[in-house]
């Protein structure tokens, strides 16, 4: 039950994430568009070339992942869910015990941001997405997936294992375990939950690889950095 209360989770991020691509791409068939562009286009080698993000992209970054509109809406969906579950059952139902889900949610998702972005600073990594400059669909789902726990790091965007993307999902589950979900729950609660927030993580991946379209798109604003292909050396452009 509480895996398939995650998977239709996952599901419902990735449907709140290919959204506006399906509204941007449905505004440019309503206006006659007829030029023949192809929704995204091949990059250049400029395009792909690493460029490492300032400070104030890293901080705007963290702002609309912790507390940006993708979140939020994540979170009043996963609190829905966990409402119709009765998830935790100490918490029961109404208006309070769905207010009490959506801020326990949201306490989760501002936590494990917070981690990941203040460790990778602290281990000079830089943790934002950068799509794919492979193609076909299983190098781009594994590339999503493998990001999940690497990021980049010296001027060249070398992957390299991030600790902070391991430790991050973790952070947050603990912190609600131990914080404000009842007494009767452990480490062990907060090691599933943890798992099941990872799992989120590469939801998410997978949505800003596959689902975003253009550089008006809302994926696109709330990743500002990863207009910029950052492959591997030996990749072929």
């Amino acid at each position: 039950m509480k895996m398939n209360r995650f998977m239709l989770s996952l599901l419902t991020i990735a449907g709140l994430a290919v959204l506006p691509a399906w509204a941007q791409a449905q505004f440019l068939a309503d206006s006659g568009s007829s030029s023949g562009t192809p929704a995204s286009t091949i990059a250049t080698p400029m395009d792909q070339r690493y460029v490492s993000p300032a400070q104030t992209t890293r901080l705007q970054n963290y702002l609309l992942d912790a507390f940006g509109p993708y979140p939020m809406m994540g979170v009043a969906v996963l609190a829905g869910i966990n409402q119709a579950d009765k998830s935790p059952p100490e918490w029961k139902q109404g208006f309070e015990g769905y207010g009490k889900r959506f801020g326990s949610d949201f306490g989760i998702v501002g936590v494990s941001i917070t981690t990941r972005y203040a460790l990778a600073g602290a281990l000079n990594e830089d943790t934002l997405y950068y799509r794919c400059a492979c193609k076909g669909f299983f190098p781009r789902l594994g590339h999503a997936v493998v990001s999940t726990l690497t990021a980049r790091r010296g001027a060249d965007g070398h992957r390299v294992f991030s600790f902070p993307g391991l430790v991050a999902p973790y952070a947050g589950a603990t912190a609600a375990a131990y914080g404000w979900y009842p007494n009767r729950y452990s480490a062990e609660d907060a090691f599933r939950m943890g798992n099941y927030s990872l799992l989120g993580f590469i939801g998410e991946n997978i949505a800003l690889e596959f689902f975003h379209h253009g550089p008006h798109s809302l994926l696109s604003r709330m990743h500002f950095n990863d207009r910029h292909a950052a492959p591997d050396p030996g990749t072929e452009r």
